[in-house]
């Protein structure tokens, strides 16, 4: 049972991997002017920001991956974020170390 479930997680990106969770994403933004907007605290990695299959809507929050752990301090040294007039809520996500995460996959 722990080796399915460690199957199904490889086939699927880790959202732990990601740096910043943002909410209150308004719907007219796209995952490109996410990307933009945040690139002027540093390099932004990856935007991941989900759609869903019934609405084709996004789901109004997203994950940031910045390249480097500067980038993610610049963002929360600014408040509020705005994006279209909207104030987006932003949570930085808790790295956990690599043997934490063997340990409990044991």
């Amino acid at each position: 049972m722990a080796a399915a479930s460690a199957v199904r997680a490889a086939g699927r990106p880790s959202r732990r991997l990601f740096d910043i969770f943002v909410a209150e994403v308004p719907w007219t933004v796209s995952s490109k002017e996410l990307k933009e907007y945040f690139s002027q605290f540093g390099s932004v990695q990856r935007c991941q920001l989900p759609f869903d299959k019934d609405t084709g809507f996004h789901r109004r929050y997203c994950w940031i991956k910045f390249s480097n752990p500067q980038d993610v301090q610049n963002v929360f040294q600014k408040d509020p974020h705005i994006l279209e007039g909207a104030k987006l809520t932003l949570k930085q996500q808790p790295h956990r170390r690599h043997n934490q995460r063997k340990n409990q996959s044991e």
